[in-house]
Parts: structure tokens; C-alpha cells; sequence
């Protein structure tokens, strides 16, 4: 059994016990989040597709961790000017783990 959901913008195909990093949500530690926004669910070759959503559908999941990924290095210059800009960026994410699909 598996669902496609989406959050943060983007889609994610889940399925139960799946550890997931998505963009940041503001749910503590340790606590339950529920995506109602679910395009598909498959249970056993029985494929619901919503248009955009399906109805009644939800999943659940734990949040694992708040955390920063990985800095990434924004450089840009301009050749013969002796103009140079480096900047840094670690972008927030969330660490959930996929529990119910229903």
C-alpha cells in the first residue's frame, strides 16, 4: 500500500514506516502531523486518483527532527569588474516518519 501526497510544493510517494524529509513545518518534535492532501492512494491494486485531492483520505506521520540541510555555496561574479558575491544558505527541513495510510 502506498500514497502519493503532497506538502511544502512538492509530491512525495509514501508508504507506512517511510522516514521523509520535507520542507519546514511548524509541528514540534516528537508530536503527530496529518496530510489531507493525498493524490492517490493504491491499496492493493485498488487505485483511488483524486481530482486534485481524494476525498476522506489522510496519512499520518511523526515528526522526527527539526533541522538544517547541508550549507550550499551561491557565488557569482562578474568577469573583468573585480565583482565577487559568495554567500551560504542551509535550508530548514523537517524529518517525519510515514505511520497510518488511510
Amino acid at each position: 500500500m502506498y500514497a502519493v501526497i503532497e506538502t511544502g510544493g512538492k509530491q512525495y510517494t509514501v508508504h507506512e514506516g517511510d522516514v521523509l524529509k520535507v520542507e519546514k513545518l511548524n509541528v514540534a518534535e516528537g508530536e503527530a502531523v496529518t496530510f489531507d492532501k493525498v493524490l492517490l492512494i493504491n491499496n492493493e491494486g485498488n487505485l483511488t486518483v483524486g481530482s486534485p485531492y481524494v476525498e476522506n483520505a489522510k496519512v499520518e506521520a511523526k515528526v522526527l527532527r527539526q533541522a538544517k540541510d547541508k550549507k550550499v555555496i551561491v557565488y557569482k561574479y562578474k568577469s573583468k569588474k573585480n565583482e565577487r558575491k559568495k554567500k551560504g544558505h542551509r535550508q530548514p527541513y523537517t524529518l517525519v516518519e510515514i505511520g497510518k495510510l488511510a
